[in-house]
């Protein structure tokens, strides 16, 4: 039995309440120090950081044009790029159909079937999750002798990620899904070059995003309680399990909490609470400005033109 509209809107509302009381009774805990954590961090490093969420957000655009292609329709970089991040202004509503379900009005009205659109934005977010999984499980047990112990669970999801990224499995995962949903099947199965590609763009999005988590925490190097070494890993495989659980957790838009929940736990063993909470803070504002500045360049680049004013369609392969 299918549960009614009202119930999914209900629990979105629910968990939204719940995490404004938690972020208030954080802040009246500790907020004077998580301010202080704050002005340490001062303007340069947020703007330096700002550069490598950016850098972040358009290899995860890539991701995406990877697998449009793979699927058999090629858009221009400026197009994919417009129906991209257009899309993905819809991940602020609580789950992730919104930016689904827009990019696909964006990608038919630049010829690509809305179906072929979906797909690869459910792959997208497949990908994404898999290989997030994937570098926090190679890098956070490699940031101190006792993290083995305390992330082996991670560890279990290697292999499982590994098979499901290989083309033949994902292919049939993907055919499943689409029989489920009642929706066209693949036009052809994917390809190693294709998913390879993906998966690439991929890990160039993730050490960027790591990049832009280690900038945050760099200027509360005088709070850090050893361990510093292993910071570039901490960063890079926190800031991927973070980005996955939030993600996973569909009521909350964009991964709300949850995120900086899961960033302020891996900072734990070397950063106090509240330094920590200062980075996950400031990290959330970087990302969304940094999804914010890409909206506004995906409305600024309109689909190209040929000569005669018509739109230049996908390319067919």
């Amino acid at each position: 039995m299918k549960p009614p509209r009202w119930l999914g809107r209900a629990l979105r509302v629910a968990f939204l309440l719940v995490a404004v009381v938690v972020i208030v009774a954080t802040l009246r805990e500790q907020g004077g120090q998580v301010r202080g954590a704050i002005g340490r961090t001062g303007i340069v490093a947020p703007v330096v950081s700002l550069v490598a969420a950016l850098a972040g957000l358009f290899a995860s655009a890539q991701v995406w044009r990877s697998l449009l292609t793979d699927l058999g329709s090629r858009l221009p970089l400026r197009t994919a790029l417009h129906v991209f991040f257009l899309g993905q202004l819809g991940k602020y509503l609580p789950g992730s159909v919104f930016a689904v379900a827009a990019q696909m009005e964006l990608g038919r009205d630049q010829g690509v079937s809305r179906s072929r659109v979906g797909t690869a934005s459910l792959l997208f977010m497949g990908v994404l999750v898999a290989t997030g999984l994937l570098v926090s499980a190679v890098a956070l047990p490699l940031t101190s002798p006792d993290a083995l112990g305390r992330y082996f669970w991670v560890l279990l999801v290697l292999p499982v990620g590994l098979v499901c990224l290989a083309p033949p499995v994902l292919s049939r995962i993907v055919a499943v899904g689409l029989r489920v949903l009642r929706r066209d099947p693949l036009a052809r199965p994917l390809s190693w070059r294709g998913l390879g590609a993906a998966v690439g763009w991929s890990l160039a999005m993730w050490v960027a995003y790591g990049v832009h988590v280690l900038l945050l925490v760099l200027p509360q190097r005088d709070e850090l309680s050893g361990g510093a070494a292993s910071l570039p890993l901490l960063a890079l495989g926190g800031y991927a399990l973070a980005w996955t659980v939030g993600f996973l957790f569909l009521l909350a838009p964009a991964g709300a909490v949850l995120r900086e929940a899961v960033l302020v736990l891996a900072f734990a063993p070397l950063l106090d609470k509240p330094a920590a909470t200062a980075v996950a803070v400031v990290s959330r504002g970087v990302m969304t400005l940094g999804d914010l500045l890409w909206g506004g360049v995906g409305a600024l680049l309109r689909p190209q033109r040929s000569r005669d004013g018509a739109r230049v369609p996908a390319v067919r392969r």
